[in-house]
């Protein structure tokens, strides 16, 4: 089993427990208080949940978020939930394409289309790698998949203490200009698990950018997953930062501020989540780790269980906001409390 192949097998082993949360930084999501509408006058067969994001129609504001591809393991992950993704209007995301840019024969891995055909697909790649690779073959690695869109995204924390990671992100913005000129379809700015400060976001707006992948502080640890594998140097490093990052709730209040369209992830795990942030700005939310853990323990079945549950929760929050679609739910009467206040104090 080759270097990459191995990382991505250990990287869904650990992501199906929970010893890789934050530890101590929450989401900050629960700062967000909507305010109850004792009146509604709606019925709940009359709600509508759906949401265009990146030219396609969802159903629910949800994304099957980026996991995994490049190894059998991650195959099983992304053909199951992929189909799932399918059959629940949903949006789906790959995982980082690095093993197949590298190891071609990896492909079959992120090939979902054929469990998949009308789903909104995000494939995936980093931005260090982007910006080392020709215009031309990026686009062959989207089309190869046939996604919709593609997500770049930026792990600096990440790559410091994985073995044998990144250490040079200088051409980041620059590449994000060139990408959004060059490619024939939108171009996703996606973080990994320490969520987009309102410099950075502001910057990709700048640059031409529209919509962007949060993934904030509060869910998985990228930096604690990579703990994990290093050795002692690293791994002490891994400790030390294992709670870095903007909380996922600031991430999109800061991206929204900046005119970016967020998506929110970062330890979004029930549809109270979800609608939170939607009324800070986001325009979908993704979740990742609490649908492999489902996946793990029961199968597709665990896995549409727990989708059920946060639709139905969603549903209920847009109800006792008297919110009739996401729109209303955005405009919605939110207070902010607790730390939140002091993350959204400059905006």
């Amino acid at each position: 089993m080759g270097e990459i192949e191995q990382r991505k097998v250990d990287h869904l082993e650990l992501c199906a427990t929970d010893e890789v949360a934050f530890r101590e930084k929450s989401t900050l999501l629960e700062c967000v208080q909507l305010v109850h509408n004792s009146l509604p006058d709606l019925s709940e067969r009359s709600l509508d949940t759906s949401v265009k994001l990146l030219g396609k129609e969802l159903r629910a504001p949800l994304i099957i978020a980026a996991m995994t591809g490049g190894s059998e393991p991650s195959a099983e992950v992304n053909h199951c939930l992929s189909a799932v993704a399918e059959a629940r209007g949903y949006g789906f995301g790959l995982g980082s394409q690095r093993a197949m840019q590298r190891a071609p024969e990896t492909a079959w891995t992120y090939e979902v289309r054929q469990h998949a055909p009308t789903t909104l697909l995000l494939g995936n790649v980093g931005v260090v790698q982007a910006r080392d690779t020709p215009t031309a073959e990026l686009v062959k690695l989207v089309e190869d998949i046939g996604a919709d869109a593609l997500c770049v995204h930026m792990n600096p924390a990440q790559e410091l203490v994985q073995p044998g990671g990144d250490r040079d992100f200088r051409g980041g913005l620059q590449t994000f200009e060139r990408l959004v000129r060059e490619l024939p379809f939108p171009v996703v700015a996606k973080e990994t698990g320490n969520g987009i400060g309102k410099g950075t976001a502001a910057a990709l707006r700048q640059v031409g950018v529209q919509v962007c992948d949060v993934s904030g502080a509060g869910g998985t640890s990228w930096v604690g997953v990579e703990a994990l594998r290093a050795e002692p140097t690293a791994r002490a490093l891994g400790e030390l930062l294992w709670d870095w990052g903007v909380p996922t709730a600031a991430a999109v209040a800061h991206a929204h501020a900046a005119g970016l369209e967020p998506i929110a992830t970062g330890g979004i795990k029930t549809g109270l989540d979800v609608a939170r942030a939607i009324a800070l700005g986001a325009r979908a939310a993704g979740i990742a780790r609490p649908l492999l853990q489902a996946f793990k323990q029961g199968g597709r079945e665990a896995v549409e269980t727990f989708l059920d549950g946060v639709e139905l929760q969603l549903r209920a929050v847009m109800l006792l906001c008297g919110a009739r679609d996401l729109e209303a739910l955005r405009r919605h009467e939110r207070v902010i409390t607790g730390e939140l206040c002091t993350w959204t104090a400059q905006l």
